[in-house]
């Protein structure tokens, strides 16, 4: 992959690890959005990203939101002051939380420090990529079992760091969203040996 430094044996730096959790969170975010239907299905087009078919929206706005937001995110994983993001769902007219995504953020490796001084982790790159592309099969079927939005939704994404965090002005501080009488579901986890991610999708009980 282009965008990700690599060494030697197929593992990767923090810089790359870094970078493939934040293709991860692009991708996941993305097909939740399409899969949720909240957004027309005719604003996605599909993309094939570690080795499987996702949908990714072509609206300018969303793409240029998620840009911004998911760029500060890789600089906080390369910090590790990243600690979660959650895509937060809501119905549109009465603001009622209806699911919330969690992606976990946890640091492994911290003494795989080479001679130059960089992070590498043991794990082989393809098989970081095989279990990347096992959880997001998973949320292209979560579908079959989550509830049906009948309504119009909007989605925002809440992002926890560490206390000592220079964050951005023009982001909002806000308070953590809960949902009445809700489900939790865990999903697969994947681990690059430096950063190991863990995704869970919380959603009203009918």
């Amino acid at each position: 992959m282009a965008s990700t430094e690599q060494e030697t044996k197929g593992s990767v730096t923090l810089k790359g690890s870094s970078d493939l959790v934040k293709e991860y969170l692009d991708y996941g975010i993305n097909s939740i959005l399409y899969q949720r239907g909240i957004y027309p299905a005719e604003t996605f087009v599909p993309a094939e990203h570690f080795g499987i078919t996702m949908y990714m929206s072509t609206d300018e706005k969303i793409k240029s939101f998620l840009k911004s937001v998911l760029e500060q995110i890789r600089d906080w994983l390369c910090q590790k002051k990243m600690q979660k993001v959650s895509l937060i769902i809501s119905n549109s007219a009465t603001k009622e939380v209806l699911e919330r995504w969690d992606f976990k953020v946890q640091y492994e490796g911290d003494g795989n420090a080479t001679e130059s001084g960089k992070t590498v982790g043991n794990k082989d790159f393809t098989l970081i990529q095989k279990e990347i592309r096992s959880v997001l099969r998973q949320i292209s079927g979560t579908v079959s079992f989550l509830p049906l939005l009948d309504c119009l939704c909007t989605f925002d994404l809440q992002v926890y760091t560490v206390t000592d965090c220079e964050v951005p002005q023009e982001w909002d501080e806000t308070q953590p969203c809960f949902i009445a009488n809700a489900q939790e579901m865990p999903l697969r986890t994947f681990s690059t040996s430096l950063h190991r991610v863990e995704t869970h999708v919380s959603y009203k009980a009918e």
